[in-house]
């Protein structure tokens, strides 16, 4: 399955004209990464993937309807699945974003390969 372009465009939107904000295809989707982390993407298997601080991805969990992000079938901690239905309307999205983005930017600028 291929990510939502949709989506997608929703999020850049969101994001158009914060500093240090790159895309990248990565896990089946199209990230948008700050200073070279991660923040947002829009995934390669529906909805969108978050990535938060480990302790308020648990919290986000036991509040919301997110779920852990499994890889090679391990949760990773700090990284969320948020289903498409969760992020219908432009309030829903931007809180999702809102939360990867900050997250993001409190992370140490990562240096990039030469």
């Amino acid at each position: 399955m291929a990510y939502d372009e949709d989506l997608a465009n929703r999020i850049r939107e969101l994001i158009a004209g914060q500093s240090g904000v790159t895309e990248m295809k990565m896990f089946g989707g199209l990230a948008f990464l700050i200073g070279g982390n991660m923040a947002v993407a829009a995934s390669g298997q529906g909805g969108m993937l978050v990535h938060v601080d480990a302790d308020e991805g648990e919290s986000l969990i036991a509040k919301t309807s997110a779920r852990p992000m499994e890889m090679r079938g391990k949760e990773m901690a700090g990284w969320l699945r948020v289903d498409p239905d969760v992020v219908k309307t432009k309030r829903q999205l931007t809180k999702w974003v809102d939360l990867g983005t900050a997250y993001a930017r409190s992370l140490p600028a990562k240096k990039k390969k030469k």
